[in-house]
């Protein structure tokens, strides 16, 4: 079962969407801001977020920013579920790495459609890729080779 994270400053909003995909069989929870969305993050990684732009505090392009710039949490679909109409905010979106943009208000059965086709997106690709694989290493010690003697 997918895990969702809706992050929306409007509690109506976030909540609906959240009890949209439970309906749908997916688990979900939302929280109201970008600090307790990452709050969340460190104890559990959702399979998929949605989230909202305007927020009090962080904005959503400023967390999408972040997280698309952490070895931890780079690869986590985000769509952006939105008020903001203006295509220049869509590409905006779209160029910090969001997998999709809903706008408000928007239909269930569209906001299932779209959810669902993001997880799927995701679907047999590994979790994480070479780069935060290769941070698990950094604490390694580097093994210089030494030169050979020649005889």
């Amino acid at each position: 079962m997918a895990h969702i994270l809706v992050v929306d400053d409007d509690d109506i909003v976030a909540e609906h969407a959240a009890q949209v995909l439970m309906n749908a069989g997916l688990a979900c929870g939302w929280v109201s801001d970008a600090k307790s969305a990452m709050d969340v993050l460190k104890k559990r990684e959702p399979d998929l977020i949605l989230l909202d732009q305007n927020m009090p505090g962080e904005n959503g392009t400023t967390l999408l920013r972040r997280l698309r710039n952490s070895t931890r949490f780079f690869d986590i679909p985000v769509i952006m579920l939105t008020g903001v109409q203006g295509v220049r905010e869509e590409h905006i979106a779209y160029y910090n790495g969001a997998q999709d943009y809903i706008r408000k208000p928007f239909s269930d059965k569209m906001l299932i459609y779209r959810v669902r086709q993001a997880l799927r997106s995701r679907e047999g690709r590994a979790r994480k890729s070479v780069r935060a694989r290769m941070t698990d290493f950094e604490d390694m010690p580097v093994m210089v080779p030494r030169p050979m003697r020649s005889i």
